[in-house]
């Protein structure tokens, strides 16, 4: 019976499901440490700088590894690239809680690789498989799916860890990887296991003209711009709120929640805004929203819930939008595939920079006003390098 009604359902509500469960595994894993950092450190006798390794690297692989992600999907095809993703995540929590703090960073880094791959092959589905009027739509759901799994797994880990122990807890992220895994052969059979490479761009096709230099150009300072506010105010959020406001611990860190869980709305209202202003409107605005969170905390610190609201719609809407640019600019999936990988390898490796220089700065002036002022730079780079390349993408039709 259960097959005849999964029969019954249309094959793109089945793909869109499991885009959304593979974008539960996309973040969730790394803000899973944060969490059971005390008990881990007891054990490992892991220091500062060995426990900042366990947030950085991930993202410096989202960096360094962009290339070969890109390669990977171009010689085996976006089905097998996910299946390579998901298969990663599983190793990568395993690997990680199984013994010492070698094992620790060697998961770490699965991870980190795994999850690149995915970061450019998901776009590529979705470019290749929903219809132009609902690629937006899709793409917004991926990005917020991105941020439940964030906001999920950061709740549910401390007291996971109280009662399994945090090698336990750290593995059950792999369960959102097993499910994943399993809509994913669902929505594609056998093909999820077949590498189908990408055919090479055609210059010959008519009509048909491929994204500038220049707006890759501008992509890719709109999302260094994005990354490098996004883990700036993620990582030292907390902390301008204790020294600013006189905040505890758990005051500061509901602060940095909503300026995670916000982002959902971000990721699903850019496409239905969208619909109805210009693409350079909607970038404009998201831009906008972005400068109110440096500015907000330096001239109204009292106001941090509305400019963390604010702030967490930007990020979330600014991922979206900049990923939407990429799949309708791009002439074909190969294409697609090479500008997603310059635009995220070199965005996310400015981003990287950003806990470790915000935090230099704080240290050697003994404020946050040059960090806040870093990342309204960094805000304004969004800005400006996002409207001026996504006023070229055509409307879906």
């Amino acid at each position: 019976m259960s097959a005849n009604v999964l029969a019954k359902v249309p094959g793109s509500w089945i793909l869109l499901a499991a885009i959304g469960l593979i974008a539960l595994n996309m973040r969730g894993p790394f803000v899973a440490v944060a969490p059971v950092v005390g008990p881990m450190q007891a054990e490992l006798g892991f220091s500062p700088v060995e426990l900042g390794l366990l947030t950085g690297i991930p993202v410096l692989c989202f960096a360094l590894a962009s290339p070969l992600a890109s390669f990977t999907g171009r010689k085996l095809g976006a089905e097998v690239a996910i299946t390579l993703t998901l298969l990663g995540v599983l190793l990568g929590v395993i690997v990680r809680s199984a013994g010492s703090g070698a094992l620790v960073m060697l998961g770490t880094v699965i991870l980190g690789i795994a999850i690149t791959i995915g970061n450019i092959a998901v776009p590529l589905i979705i470019r290749r498989d929903f219809a132009p009027a609902r690629q937006a739509t899709a793409m917004g759901i991926y990005t917020a799916a991105l941020n439940i799994g964030s906001f999920v797994t950061a709740m549910v880990m401390a007291p996971l860890a109280e009662l399994l122990g945090w090698r336990l807890a750290l593995a059950a992220c792999g369960v959102f990887a097993v499910a994943a895994l399993l809509a994913w052969v669902l929505a594609f059979g056998s093909r999820a296991f077949r590498p189908e490479p990408v055919p090479a761009p055609n210059p010959a096709r008519a009509g048909i003209k491929a994204a500038s230099r220049w707006i890759t150009v501008g992509l890719t300072a709109g999302f260094a711009g994005q990354a490098f506010s996004y883990y700036g105010v993620t990582a030292w959020l907390p902390s301008i709120l204790a020294d600013e406001l006189g905040m505890t611990a758990a005051e500061a860190g509901a602060g940095s929640s909503l300026f995670q869980i916000l982002a959902i709305v971000g990721g699903l209202g850019v496409p239905l805004a969208a619909r109805f202003a210009s693409t350079t409107a909607v970038g404009l605005t998201l831009g906008l929203l972005w400068l109110t969170v440096p500015v907000g905390l330096l001239l109204a610190p009292e106001l941090w819930w509305l400019w963390s609201s604010l702030g967490g719609i930007a990020q979330g809407g600014g991922i979206t939008l900049i990923f939407i640019a990429i799949i309708r600019l791009a002439r074909d999936q190969a294409s697609a595939g090479r500008m997603s990988a310059v635009v995220q390898g070199a965005g996310y490796a400015f981003g990287a920079l950003a806990p470790t220089l915000l935090g230099y700065a704080n240290g050697i002036t003994g404020s946050w006003t040059v960090p806040l002022l870093m990342v309204l730079g960094s805000a304004l780079m969004f800005l400006l390098g996002t409207a001026l390349s996504v006023r070229h993408v055509p409307k879906a039709r």
